[in-house]
């Protein structure tokens, strides 16, 4: 690959890494661990997700699930072939087997999930040599913004948890 297509690629990979992190805010927004998605096609957006688990009641509802359903939807096929998929969390063994399954052929990801990544982290599903499809994968794409966004996120909810365990002290509720 040239210079000027690595070049291109990698101004691509940042200008729809920012798309995610805008959906990720979305997902915090409405009380979601801040994780988006998006599915590319031909430099265009097919589809695109946040995390809802939360409100969905759902242990699927992941960034990378909704994005690949809502896809599939779109082109009527569960086979997303020459497809990209963007998201601002390495994804977990579940979001990567179905990535694996819907035969998407690359994953760019930002910040990298040492306790669940299974992009490289901690499992290797999207290379694994003994399945049928293996992806291209790009990490580390804006990943000090994508972590940052997490962090936040993590570092805001501890807080609220604790000044609601003080108020219930300070009112006499628990000890």
């Amino acid at each position: 690959m040239s210079q000027i297509v690595k070049d291109e690629q990698q101004e691509q990979d940042i200008q729809f890494m920012r798309h995610a992190l805008a959906l990720a805010a979305k997902a915090e927004a409405a009380g979601e661990v801040p994780v988006g998605a998006l599915l590319v096609k031909e430099g265009k957006i097919l589809a695109e997700g946040f995390n809802l688990n939360i409100g969905q009641h759902d242990a699927s509802a992941h960034a990378e699930m909704l994005c690949i359903r809502a896809a599939g939807q779109v082109i009527e096929n569960y086979r997303l072939l020459d497809t990209t998929l963007y998201v601002t969390l390495e994804p977990c063994a579940m979001c990567a087997a179905a990535m694996v399954h819907a035969r998407v052929s690359r994953v760019v990801f930002g910040a990298a999930d040492p306790k669940t990544g299974a992009a490289g982290s901690v499992l290797d599903l999207l290379r694994f040599s003994a399945f049928n499809h293996q992806l291209e994968v790009t990490s580390g794409v804006l990943a000090d913004e994508c972590a940052t966004q997490l962090s936040a996120f993590f570092r805001r909810r501890r807080q609220e948890k604790k000044a609601i365990k003080q108020a219930l002290k300070q009112q006499g509720l628990t000890e």
